[in-house]
C-alpha cells in the first residue's frame, strides 16, 4: 500500500529553495549538492589534519626520548612533559595479562606506572 505524498515543503539544504522531483531529494540542484560534500569534506580535513599534526608531535618526542636504537625505555614522566607530550591523543590502546594499559602513537606504546613513571617500546622492530 503506498502511503500518500506529504504535504509540506521541502527545502534545499544549502540555499533553501524549494525541492521538485523524489521525495528523498535533499538538494535543489547538483550545484548546492556538490557544495554541501566540498564543505563536508573540508571540516572533515582540518580536523583531522589538526588531530594528526599531535600525533605526529608525539611520535617526534617519543624518538628524541628513546635515544638511539633502543627499543625499550623507561622515563620519567616530567621528561615527556617538559617536551609537552600530549597524552589524550593516541592512535589506539591495548591491555596486557596483568591489566596494564599501553597507549599507542604509530609504531611506539608507553604504559605509565604509579611511581611517575613511563615505559616506552618501540613496536614492530
Amino acid at each position: 500500500m503506498k502511503t500518500p505524498p506529504s504535504t509540506e515543503k521541502r527545502t534545499c539544504k544549502i540555499c533553501r529553495l524549494p525541492i521538485k522531483g523524489r521525495a528523498d531529494k535533499v538538494f535543489c540542484s547538483s550545484t548546492c549538492k556538490n557544495a554541501y560534500h566540498v564543505g563536508l569534506r573540508k571540516a572533515t580535513s582540518e580536523a583531522v589534519q589538526q588531530t594528526d599534526k599531535i600525533l605526529h608531535r608525539n611520535r617526534s618526542i617519543l624518538i628524541e626520548v628513546m635515544d638511539g636504537n633502543v627499543t625499550q625505555r623507561k622515563v620519567n614522566r616530567s621528561e615527556l612533559d617538559k617536551k609537552k607530550f600530549n597524552y589524550k591523543y593516541i592512535t589506539g590502546y591495548s591491555v596486557n595479562s596483568r591489566g596494564k594499559t599501553y597507549h599507542h602513537v604509530y609504531d611506539f606504546s608507553w604504559m605509565e606506572f604509579s611511581n611517575q613513571e613511563i615505559l616506552i617500546v618501540k613496536r614492530g622492530t
